[in-house]
């Protein structure tokens, strides 16, 4: 891998644009575009502000090595299936909150069409709105609290 080659592929690595690497030199998006497609090389002093902005030696920069070519990759890689492991096991909490709200949703119906049937209505002759109401909200509450629970164990 040349140099052109290693610079596009460090930069994609990091998720930069050329503009925002280009900022960071201050040098023109054209610039990068150029060292990018092997049309031009940098000076030696963009090349040491290189190495530091990937964290890289100024010698894998510079010279062609297979390891440490297959070392970018093994790293572009892992930090790709480190992303997709993050979004999978919040989709997975995404959908234990769903679960939970509708298990907490079911259990206030169940009490109410209870209590309905048997307490307020049989006993005191009044539909017990107020309580349905106040169930209600204690119910909505315990949702609210599972999905801050739940989501906010991977921030």
């Amino acid at each position: 891998m040349n140099f052109s080659e290693k610079l596009l592929t460090l930069r994609k690595a990091k998720g930069m644009t050329q503009e925002q690497l280009a900022e960071k030199l201050d040098v023109s998006r054209q610039s990068i575009s150029k060292w990018e497609s092997g049309q031009a090389v940098p000076e030696l002093e963009k090349i040491v502000a290189l190495s530091a902005i990937f964290d890289v030696t100024t010698d894998y920069l510079l010279k062609s090595s297979e390891i440490d070519d297959l070392s970018v990759k093994t790293e572009m890689l892992e930090k790709q299936q480190q992303q997709m492991l993050f979004r999978e096991q919040r989709q997975h909490r995404i959908w234990a909150c769903i679960l939970s709200s509708i298990a907490v949703y079911l259990v206030f119906f169940a009490l109410c069409f209870v209590e309905h049937d048997f307490f307020l209505f049989h006993e005191t002759g009044i539909a017990g709105k107020p309580v349905i109401f106040a169930e209600f909200f204690i119910a909505t509450a315990a949702v609210i609290a599972i999905w801050v629970r739940d989501l906010g164990k991977g921030q």
